[in-house]
């Protein structure tokens, strides 16, 4: 099934960032992981606090998002991005179709 793998990033330093996203890019294309929202204009719809930088990647599976997530290609670019930014990353299982029509 599906999972979404969901990262809040503020950058404190931008100057490694296009480098990371180069990276990142290339280690998710690798693994199967596709993008879905990167960036974008964000709105705080309810809560409180400042809304950052938004990234949703799909993955086929929770085991194909933790090969990449793991993996010494994204160790490369995690390297490069974790002295540099608040994150917070949260991986999630999709809905599957069966749940879908029932929920119809």
């Amino acid at each position: 099934m599906a999972c979404y793998l969901i990262s809040e990033i503020e950058w404190l330093d931008t100057g490694p960032m296009q480098r990371y996203l180069h990276l990142v890019a290339l280690s998710k294309q690798k693994y199967g992981g596709r993008y879905l929202v990167r960036g974008g204009d964000p709105r705080l719809l309810e809560g409180s606090g400042d809304v950052r930088r938004m990234v949703v990647t799909e993955f086929d599976s929770v085991e194909h998002a933790m090969r990449w997530w793991n993996s010494p290609e994204y160790a490369e670019a995690k390297a490069i991005r974790q002295p540099v930014t608040r994150c917070r990353v949260v991986l999630v299982d999709g809905v599957s179709e069966r749940e879908l029509a029932s929920a119809a």
